[in-house]
C-alpha cells in the first residue's frame, strides 16, 4: 500500500478545495478521501471540520480499511480509526497487521480481534510491550490462549529486582570490555520488563546475548523475536544449556531457525532440549552426527538409544 499522494494534501489550500473534497469524490480514491478528510475533520476553519466530520459518517468502512493497511498511513488515520471505528473486525484486524499502527490505537479494537491476530501481536511483543493498556486487554481476550495469557501476565506482574548475577555471567561470555560490560549491567539494572523487551528488539547482539538468560520469560521470547536477530546467535542459544526448555522450545518450533543444521544440531546435543522434541528432530541428523549423538552421554539414555537403533536401520536399507 503507498501514502497518501502529497500533492493531493499539498493541493488543499483554500477552503474551496476542502469544501470540494468533502462534498465529492470527485477523482480520489476511497481511501485517500477517507484519508483526507480525517485531516480535514479537525481543520482550524470550524465550517470545513464540520462538513469533514459529516463526509466521514458516510464512508464506506473499506476505505478506511485500505488507508488503516497502507505502510505509511498517517497516524491521524489511526487516531480516527480508535475513537470511531471500534466495533469493526476488518477495521480492527488492519490495525494489527499495520506494524507502524501505534500500540495504544489497538487497544479499544482488541474485542473484535481474531486469535490469529491476538496471535500476530504476542510474536510482535515489542508492540504489546510498548503498552500496558494493550497487554492487560489483550490478558482479558476471549481469543487469546493459555500461552498468551501465561505471557502475558508475566509482562504486567509487578517489577522485580533483575538477577545481576545470571546477567553479569551472560555479559562476560557476550562482552569482552569489562567497562562496557559494567555499563551495560548498571543500564539493564535500571529497565522494567517492558523496557528490556524493547531493548531485546533494538539493542546490539551483546545485548541479545545477555537477555536471553533474563529471568523473566518474556524478555528471553522477545529476544528470539528481535528482527536484529542473526542465525549465529541462535546457534549459540540452542547449545546453551542455561536455557529453559520452554524458550528451546521456541527454538525448534521456528520454521526459519530449523533451516539451519547446526541449530538442529546443537539442540540435540543439548541436554536440556525436551525429550520429545529432540526425538522427534532426530532424523534430521546427518550419519556423522547420529554417531556422535549415540555416544554422547550428556543427552538422555532414551535419546541415545533411539539414535543407535536409526543408525541400525539405516544401515539395514542400503
Amino acid at each position: 500500500m503507498e501514502q497518501l499522494v502529497p500533492e493531493l494534501l499539498r493541493d488543499l489550500t483554500s477552503r474551496e478545495r476542502k469544501l470540494a473534497v468533502c462534498t465529492s469524490q470527485g477523482n480520489l480514491s476511497p481511501a485517500d478521501r477517507a484519508e483526507i478528510l480525517v485531516l480535514l475533520s479537525t481543520d482550524a476553519d470550524e465550517v470545513v471540520a464540520q462538513q469533514a466530520q459529516d463526509a466521514l459518517r458516510s464512508q464506506p468502512v473499506e476505505a478506511f480499511v485500505e488507508a488503516l493497511k497502507r505502510s505509511e498511513a498517517l497516524p491521524p488515520v489511526f487516531e480516527y480509526a480508535s475513537q470511531h471505528l471500534v466495533g469493526k473486525p476488518a477495521v480492527a484486524e488492519a490495525m494489527v497487521q499495520n506494524r507502524n499502527c501505534p500500540s495504544r490505537f489497538i487497544t479499544p479494537h482488541v474485542p473484535q480481534l481474531s486469535s490469529i491476530s491476538v496471535q500476530a501481536l504476542m510474536d510482535s511483543l515489542d508492540r504489546v510491550s510498548d503498552s500496558s493498556e494493550l497487554a492487560a486487554a489483550l490478558l482479558k481476550s476471549s481469543s487469546a490462549t493459555v500461552d498468551n495469557k501465561r505471557v502475558l501476565q508475566e509482562l504486567l506482574a509487578p517489577e522485580t529486582p533483575v538477577d545481576e548475577k545470571a546477567l553479569m555471567e551472560a555479559l562476560m561470555e557476550a562482552e569482552p570490555d569489562e567497562g562496557r560490560r559494567q555499563t551495560l549491567l548498571q543500564r539493564l539494572a535500571k529497565m522494567s520488563v517492558s523496557e528490556r523487551v524493547q531493548f531485546a528488539f533494538k539493542g546490539g547482539s551483546e545485548a541479545r546475548r545477555t537477555l536471553i538468560r533474563d529471568s523473566n520469560k518474556v524478555v528471553q521470547r522477545a529476544v528470539l523475536q528481535s528482527p536484529r536477530l542473526t542465525g549465529q546467535e541462535v546457534e549459540s542459544f540452542a547449545a546453551m544449556s542455561s536455557l529453559t526448555d520452554e524458550i528451546l522450545r521456541l527454538i525448534a518450533g521456528n520454521r526459519a531457525f530449523r533451516k539451519n543444521y547446526t541449530i538442529i544440531r546443537n539442540l540435540m546435543n543439548n541436554s536440556k532440549t525436551p525429550l520429545d522434541i529432540t526425538l522427534h528432530m532426530l532424523p534430521s541428523l546427518n550419519a556423522v552426527d547420529l554417531k556422535k549423538l549415540s555416544n554422547n552421554k550428556n543427552v538422555p539414555e532414551t535419546l541415545r538409544t533411539s539414535a543407535a537403533k536409526l543408525i541400525r536401520t539405516r544401515q539395514a536399507l542400503k
